[in-house]
């Protein structure tokens, strides 16, 4: 299992006129993420905690190299996302509610599709779907196309499709969002589950309690910068026992410089 190190990550993106206009600001410049560091070990499951905005998203998506820093670097065990993003993409899967699945196929043929995609033989990729398509309800929906599926089924098929070839590293951003109770239950249960096999979990989100239930440690970012990183019970206890809604909105107020009560 891999150790998953991010190390003074910095992203920044040029705004548009447009976007300028909503951010109502005359800067052309937006720096979503600032010297970012934290590290995520196997066995855990690592929270990102912050506002809509605050950069988790943009973390994330260096990770998993879908967009490069501008500064700092990022590593899965010895292997470097800037300078060997090949290697790392075989070791990690992303997943995001932003993830569209192609309507006209099925769940049958899109897992056969990524893992041969991601080089896994036939009798590896059948086994592996014959465990998660069971432990997802999938199997009775197998040859339904997507499009006929209802958007928690949808969800569940992205998660199965992500884990096609048993990534050391595991990304979710946001993966409960919009799902109803029982399908978001089967979703983090799982992710407990993968905690207990030792993979790595890096877990974003804005939701209190789904920290609260499932991290062992977590770092709160806000405006892009990392405010706090530490085991939720050291949290608290570092802040007077606070809980962690008290802790996070205080953090909030003095990061835009308003006094907290």
């Amino acid at each position: 299992m891999e150790t998953l190190r991010v190390q003074n990550i910095r992203k920044t993106f040029k705004l548009s006129k447009k976007q300028c206009k909503i951010e109502q600001t005359e800067t052309k410049l937006k720096v979503a993420v600032d010297d970012v560091t934290f590290t995520a070990y196997p066995g855990e499951i690592f929270g990102l905690l912050g506002p809509n905005g605050a950069g988790k998203t943009t973390v994330m998506r260096c990770i998993a190299t879908l967009i490069k820093a501008d500064k700092g670097d990022i590593f899965v065990g010895a292997h470097s996302v800037l300078t060997q993003s090949h290697t790392v993409r075989k070791k990690l899967a992303f997943l995001t509610h932003e993830l569209k699945l192609e309507d006209h196929f099925t769940p049958n043929f899109l897992f056969k599709y990524f893992s041969r995609l991601h080089g896994v033989e036939d009798a590896i990729a059948l086994e592996r779907k014959t465990e998660l398509f069971n432990r997802f309800g999938i199997d009775k929906f197998q040859e339904v196309k997507v499009a006929d599926l209802s958007t928690g089924m949808k969800q569940k098929i992205s998660i199965a499709i992500s884990l096609v070839h048993d990534p050391d590293v595991i990304i979710f951003d946001e993966p409960t969002n919009g799902l109803d109770i029982l399908t978001a239950k089967t979703v983090t249960d799982y992710l407990l589950n993968l905690k207990d096999r030792g993979k790595t979990i890096i877990l974003s989100t804005h939701i209190l309690q789904v920290v609260e239930k499932m991290c062992d440690r977590v770092a709160i970012i806000i405006d892009g910068k990392i405010q706090v990183c530490d085991t939720l019970d050291d949290l608290l206890t570092a802040n007077k026992n606070e809980d962690l809604e008290s802790l996070f909105f205080k953090l909030m107020l003095q990061t835009s410089g308003e006094s907290y009560a």
